[in-house]
């Protein structure tokens, strides 16, 4: 059988989702460990989007097959007693054979929280990029429209990157500021390496008045991540949610950080 599943992580100890060499820490080798000690049998999972060291997850989505049968009660309860505490398994669903968390998804948003206040935040550490000059989130907003469409973002890719083409569809970028949090939402067909950071640290720029809004328009039409601007932290990043189609009838959870 194949299954989906919806997953939270706190990134802050992790060195991103993929396996690496052994005694690296990853998100994907603690879901793997966990679902085959329930399954009894070796487990490879497979996920929406890859997140790198620091990254934290609302919901990511995984799939994976297995031949054991198990209730899908016990599989999210088993899988959890099994995993660490900064992991921690939603929701799960037996979908069709066609179905792939990478290659069947439509759409992935992502969520990058600043806190912008004069003192930095203990019980926030990890979880939020801070900012202790003010921020203008208009000025922000105004400036991250200039990105929205399908536009090569080969300014805004890591140098490391290695997607075959740089060419991406942003279909909005929204940026609100809720009492000392300005929250940046991203949403596209898919996302470049260090893409969402590469945007936040040009529009964080923009955002003191160190650059004008047309910045970032700049930035793009250069092609070019050398001439662009500096990576923003990985604690405020959030995979936070992936459409695929009607069809498959994927459960939405809900998000705590729905509620800042």
């Amino acid at each position: 059988m194949r299954f989906a599943m919806g997953i939270e992580y706190n990134g802050q100890s992790f060195h991103g989702w993929q396996t690496q060499q052994l005694g690296v820490r990853t998100v994907q080798n603690c879901v793997e460990k966990a679902l085959s000690q329930v399954a009894n049998e070796a487990i490879t999972v497979f996920c929406a989007g890859r997140t790198d060291a620091g990254v934290h997850a609302l919901e990511q989505i995984i799939h994976f097959e297995t031949t054991a049968i198990r209730a899908e009660r016990n599989w999210l309860l088993g899988v959890n007693v099994n995993l660490p505490k900064d992991i921690s398994i939603v929701w799960i669903k037996a979908v069709e054979e066609d179905f792939h968390a990478r290659f069947s998804a439509q759409a992935r948003t992502y969520r990058y929280l600043i806190l912008n206040q004069q003192s930095r935040s203990a019980l926030y550490y990890g979880r939020v990029t801070w900012s202790h000059r003010p921020l203008d989130a208009t000025i922000m907003h105004e400036a991250a429209q200039s990105l929205v469409g399908t536009w090569d973002f080969s300014s805004y890719r890591a140098l490391a990157c290695q997607a075959k083409s740089p060419i991406k569809t942003v279909e909005y970028i929204k940026i609100t500021r809720q009492n000392a949090f300005i929250i940046l939402d991203i949403k596209a067909n898919a996302f470049l390496h260090h893409m969402v950071r590469n945007i936040a640290g040009v529009l964080i720029t923009i955002g003191r008045g160190e650059q004008p809004a047309l910045w970032s328009k700049t930035i793009l039409d250069y092609k070019d991540r050398r001439k662009g601007g500096v990576t923003a932290k990985p604690d405020g990043l959030y995979f936070k949610k992936v459409d695929y189609p009607a069809q498959y009838q994927l459960p939405q959870s809900s998000s705590l950080f729905d509620l800042i």
